[in-house]
């Protein structure tokens, strides 16, 4: 082959444009990391409570719905203590409750301040904090 045969690429003088967009943005977390702690607070109910999210108000309504399934766990718990009825009553409680458990999960998840049914309208008025 010779040099009158090999086409050599040009880009007829334009300059190629680099408008890629810097990889590296710095990016506001905060409502990210909220919405975690939310999540967290249905499995450690006190943990949101030891870090700076102690004042956010959306953790702190979650940390309130954990509570009161806790607190809910609790007497199911004595209730399923009483033989044969207790048995029966605390097992479809038990599934009850972790259907709630689940609810509030996704509530925080998709950042919802939304009381869970039969017993998230008492969160808000028997714990204050």
């Amino acid at each position: 082959m010779d040099e009158s045969q090999v086409v050599e690429p040009t880009n007829n003088g334009i300059q190629p444009e680099n408008n890629a967009a810097p990889t590296n943005n710095p990016v506001d977390n905060s409502a990210d990391n909220s919405k975690i702690m939310a999540i967290v607070a249905y499995f450690i109910f006190f943990l949101p409570l030891l870090t700076e999210y102690k004042d956010n108000d959306f953790v702190k309504y979650h940390v309130k719905q954990a509570i009161m399934i806790l607190l809910v766990g609790v007497g199911i718990g004595v209730i399923s203590s009483i033989p044969i009825i207790g048995w029966i009553v605390g097992m479809l409680a038990w599934m009850a409750l972790v259907v709630l458990w689940v609810m509030g999960i996704l509530n925080a998840a998709s950042e919802k301040k939304q009381p869970l049914p039969l017993i998230g309208k008492y969160a808000e008025e028997l714990l204050k904090f």
